[in-house]
């Protein structure tokens, strides 16, 4: 299983990835051994997290993320809430949309 991930960054901004292990990655990210944009802007939390069935679904649901705006991107990680807790994901999404993956990423709702 893959993951596309949202981090909040020190400072208000975002980073978006994709992990096959959501803690290892965050954790190394805060180790400063991640991204180079982690490495100068630290996580200070994980917004949100959605499951993929494949590197490749979740590469092409990064991409279209990573163009969205700010507000977009945070929409989408309300609509995939972690649960640090349990390090589960959920949502009300049906199983079938891991296997379409990118769909949900590209819905757009109006963000004022």
């Amino acid at each position: 299983m893959w993951y596309l991930y949202l981090l909040e960054c020190r400072g208000g901004n975002t980073y978006a990835g994709i992990t096959n292990d959501v803690l290892r990655r965050y954790a190394a990210h805060q180790a400063g051994k991640g991204a180079r944009y982690t490495r100068a802007n630290p996580p200070a939390a994980i917004l949100g997290v959605q499951p993929f069935t494949d590197r490749s679904s979740a590469s092409r649901a990064e991409y279209q993320l990573k163009r969205k705006t700010p507000a977009h991107k945070r929409l989408w990680a309300s609509n995939w809430p972690w649960q640090p807790e349990t390090g589960a994901v959920e949502s009300e999404e049906k199983p079938e949309t891991l296997r379409r993956g990118i769909t949900t990423v590209c819905k757009s709702p109006t963000v004022r």
